[in-house]
């Protein structure tokens, strides 16, 4: 049996989330001792008596293979945390959705994105500077991740592949399940020019209770999360909130402060968000230039990792390191770390800070990391 179906299997479980799946895979080892296990086994493992009984009364029920064929038939792959292309900036996030249903491709140079949410009636404005950002975006190489909602969602989508770039919509449903109807033609589109992404199983209905979880994957995917139009009380002050626990840029565009649709942003810029009047304010934030990206992923291709970027990336972290400490703790020459650090720096991988030290970029070296 393929230990995948075990995740799809946990995943229609509820109750089984991130943090008890983990608990799970630590006591038992794998996931198909843990689909197996005994009641009492499971209880020791850590479950409380609640999830304990949703698994005992689903499991049953679960026809693995079945739930195998339900994605090969939406056409859909699926991610696990245990995958190494599970995307590297998501892997981050302290509870990162143990599996994903992708419908299109993600590629390494994703890892670059940046995230468009907002109200869900935009005016004319909120449209225009929407498509404005995201053309200057793309041209930078940005990929453009929004949760194909209607409004700017699908406005922010919309002008990336008008613009020639890539764009990833994460779903509050099912991989199968296009919501809002309307958007389609969208769906097909994205799913030829970048990706729907889901960490719902197929046939799962879009409800209220699923956003979060949605906008969660969407500050997850992103290095930076831009708000346009936003009211007092909106699903994208949500998304903006997750960015914020993330460690993800905060951008609000601002707005006309008589507007219902721009308290929302005019108050996140009162409150420590980056105020945005052009994509270069986007850039410059993310320490970011408009060749940036198309010289870091060309420099990934064609110069793999060495022996000595991954005995570096052993002892970096978000915490600055020196380079005397990094030369003593792996033990190379000091110019085999110096030359190592300034080509992964050209790579994205690493960030100098003051004083020679060193930290590891955002997503940057995780795609490298060894198991």
């Amino acid at each position: 049996m393929s230990a995948r179906k075990y995740w799809l299997g946990f995943n229609l479980v509820k109750g089984i989330g991130p943090i008890r799946l983990e608990l799970l895979r630590e006591y038992f080892g794998d996931l198909e001792r843990a689909w197996y296990a005994s009641e009492a086994d499971l209880h020791n493992a850590g479950l409380d008596q609640r999830s304990l009984a949703s698994f005992l009364q689903t499991r049953p029920l679960i026809d693995l293979d079945q739930a195998q064929r339900d994605v090969d038939a939406s056409g859909a792959t699926i991610l696990t945390l245990d995958d190494h292309d599970y995307p590297a900036l998501l892997r981050e996030l302290p509870h990162a959705p143990p599996v994903l249903y992708v419908k299109g491709t993600l590629l390494d140079a994703d890892q670059w994105a940046v995230a468009f949410v907002g109200t869900r009636i935009p005016t004319h404005y909120g449209r225009s500077v929407t498509a404005q950002l995201v053309d200057s975006l793309v041209q930078a190489g940005i990929t453009i991740v929004s949760g194909m909602a209607r409004g700017i969602d699908a406005a922010a989508h919309t002008a990336a592949l008008e613009a020639g770039g890539r764009t990833i919509a994460v779903l509050g449903c099912g991989i199968d399940v296009i919501y809002p109807p309307e958007h389609r033609k969208l769906a097909a589109d994205i799913t030829q020019h970048g990706a729907l992404v889901t960490p719902f199983s197929p046939g799962t209905r879009p409800e209220g209770k699923n956003f979060p979880a949605r906008n969660q994957v969407i500050s997850g995917l992103s290095l930076g999360v831009v708000v346009v139009e936003a009211p007092e009380s909106s699903g994208a002050l949500i998304t903006a909130g997750a960015a914020g626990e993330h460690g993800r840029d905060v951008f609000a565009v601002p707005g006309n402060i008589t507007a219902k649709n721009s308290v929302g942003t005019n108050r996140l810029i009162q409150t420590g968000a980056k105020l945005v009047l052009t994509a270069d304010d986007i850039l410059d934030e993310l320490n970011l230039t408009r060749n940036t990206v198309a010289i870091r992923t060309e420099m990934r291709a064609v110069v793999p990792s060495t022996p000595a970027e991954e005995a570096l990336l052993r002892y970096l972290s978000d915490e600055p390191v020196h380079i005397d400490d990094l030369c003593q703790r792996s033990g190379l020459p000091v110019a085999d770390v110096s030359g190592t650090l300034t080509l992964m720096e050209m790579k994205g991988m690493v960030q100098r800070v003051e004083n020679m030290q060193y930290v590891l970029s955002r997503g940057g070296g995780e795609h490298y990391r060894l198991d």
